[in-house]
């Protein structure tokens, strides 16, 4: 059987022990609490795992585009919610498609979008589920205020192609008491208006074991808690331990005792930053930093470290946002312990549209 260290790099290596307890922790918290889970599949982008999340009890998965959930389709899961603003005839036609073979939902955050989701669902025999989307601090899409979040539910409900499902944000990190009450009042004005709120859906990762507080949710979309990675440790969802995706890299060259270079750029580790300095985590030289990514190379600073690797070795670097990396392989090497077992096609990266 090839060992991880036989692998040519740069290449992704998953530890399938590791997977597996973030999959288990979080799935007993959302049961603890009475949350549905939802993951979002933009970190994995693997069949084989969004089985494994709902295995263990997820109601369906999360995708953020047309192409992830068209894969995630045809590799049979039948709940999807894709909360993206979805607009002009080639998405709509595809979107089509999905909703005439499974369970799938979609969000929205103008009459625009809406319309355009009427034009295109004219059925009442079989309306499309919409969410809509609340701007509740994260500055990015959604409606601004309880007040628009309940005039647009309105015209969801008044369209006979499409069905009000609820309520969905992307919240503001440590601000739970704030997304909260903001989600309470949407939700009571709706009500208010007579239309039921079927679904209220909440989201992320780094505040997912505070996600109960949040009690206007019935869902929580939780995305890199599968792999984890340093930007999610160094927001206090655990510890490098509990990262299951590592590069793999080789040290190509030394030019000097304290400076080591690697064969793994921005191409394979991406240039996203977190609070840690660096560009990733090296397992083993808890003290180097990855100073600078080129496109093809990884430049160390070993000064702190009292032991260094030397040309030709191998090593593991944690990600800073594990969720760019996967969008840059083809395929991902699933590990037990040192062993390699399976090497898997990564069918949903590269999913633009």
């Amino acid at each position: 059987m090839m060992k991880i260290m036989d692998l040519d790099t740069p290449c992704v290596v998953i530890d399938r022990h590791i997977v597996d307890a973030n999959l288990r922790r979080a799935q007993a918290y959302a049961d603890r609490h009475g949350i549905r889970l939802r993951p979002h599949v933009k970190t994995h982008k693997l069949a084989l795992f969004a089985r494994r999340q709902i295995e263990l009890g997820a109601v369906g998965i999360t995708c953020q585009k047309l192409g992830e959930a068209e894969a995630m389709a045809e590799a049979g899961i039948s709940d999807i919610f894709i909360p993206y603003n979805l607009l002009g005839a080639q998405k709509l036609e595809r979107l089509a498609g999905l909703h005439r073979r499974l369970s799938v939902s979609v969000s929205a955050d103008s009459a625009i979008t809406v319309t355009g989701y009427a034009d295109a669902f004219d059925d009442p025999g079989h309306p499309l589920p919409v969410l809509v989307e609340c701007d509740t601090g994260a500055c990015r899409c959604g409606v601004q205020t309880p007040a628009e979040a309940d005039v647009l539910a309105r015209l969801i409900d008044s369209m006979p192609g499409l069905r009000f499902a609820g309520l969905m944000t992307y919240p503001p990190r440590g601000r739970m008491g704030e997304v909260d009450q903001w989600l309470l009042a949407a939700r009571e004005r709706i009500e208010k208006s007579g239309i039921a709120v079927e679904i209220v859906s909440n989201g992320g990762t780094p505040d997912l074991y505070a996600a109960a507080s949040v009690t206007a949710a019935t869902e929580h979309r939780p995305g890199t808690y599968i792999y984890s990675d340093r930007m999610q440790v160094e927001f206090g969802v655990g510890t490098i331990s509990d990262c299951a995706s590592t590069v793999l890299a080789t040290v190509v060259s030394m030019p000097t005792a304290t400076r080591a270079v690697l064969d793994a750029g921005s191409k394979a580790l991406a240039a996203d930053r977190c609070a840690a300095p660096g560009h990733g985590y090296i397992v083993g030289y808890p003290q180097a930093v990855v100073t600078s990514l080129s496109e093809e190379h990884a430049v160390v600073d070993l000064s702190g470290c009292t032991g260094r690797p030397r040309i030709g070795d191998k090593v593991r670097i944690v990600p800073n946002h594990v969720c760019v990396v996967t969008n840059l392989f083809d395929l991902v090497h699933l590990a037990d312990g040192e062993d390699v077992i399976a090497q898997l096609p990564v069918r949903a990266r590269g999913q633009l549209r």
